[in-house]
């Protein structure tokens, strides 16, 4: 995906391992027709993330898995990331709603973490997927450490924005999201996307987050 974060990560290990990060041909797919050109040899590599990443391995005898964001230096950065996004004049129109709609999302994560099993059945049903599929994206046990993306809970959301207290977890730094942004940004220039670095502070709104922690909300 030219310009996401598994170009940007491509880049930095290609760089880390010797090779320039523009010395290489990037194809810009989407992450299904990346494992299909994976499988079909019209790649020598590519980034994916679950459930593609295990189907390839599982289609091609003897292909490797080179990198991946449960290491230790990948983790720390946080660079594989979601994002919540709301339109800004609906969001100052509605902040309370926000504040619920945010308030939603990490019950439902907790419940989630307690209730894997039946979780995993409810997320299947809802995007018309297996639940075998669900369980190499989030994993079985509820932990977020044995599938492959790792839901925070509201308190690691809130300390990656720098809203309360403490470290988010793998080795992060409170605050993280503003040196994801930075790293974001420092290869969106290399890559030629975009021309400048911009201020963190005014392309990351952690308002809403703060709201709700200030509320006492803590997950």
């Amino acid at each position: 995906m030219v310009g996401g974060l598994p170009q940007i990560m491509m880049g930095i290990y290609l760089e880390q391992n010797g090779v320039p990060f523009d010395s290489v041909k990037y194809v810009n797919v989407i992450m299904d027709q990346g494992a299909a050109a994976m499988i079909s040899g019209t790649v020598a590599a590519a980034q994916l993330w679950e459930p593609f990443a295990s189907q390839t391995l599982a289609a091609m005898p003897g292909a490797k898995v080179v990198a991946t964001t449960r290491d230790k230096e990948w983790a720390s950065s946080g660079l594989i990331a979601d994002a919540h996004f709301m339109n800004p004049e609906w969001l100052n129109a509605h902040r309370p709603t926000a504040v619920k709609a945010m308030k939603a999302l990490y019950d439902a994560i907790a419940w989630w973490k307690k209730n894997p099993t039946e979780g995993n059945k409810v997320i299947a049903d809802g995007l018309k997927m297996s639940v075998s599929d669900i369980e190499l994206v989030l994993g079985k046990d509820g932990t977020g450490l044995d599938g492959g993306l790792y839901p925070y809970t509201f308190i690691e959301a809130a300390r990656s924005c720098g809203v309360a207290s403490g470290d988010p977890p793998f080795g992060q730094k409170n605050g993280q999201l503003y040196e994801h942004f930075k790293l974001t940004n420092t290869w969106w220039v290399k890559f030629g996307l975009v021309k400048q670095t911009y201020d963190p502070a005014k392309t990351v709104d952690c308002g809403v987050l703060k709201d709700l922690y200030e509320s006492g909300y803590r997950g």
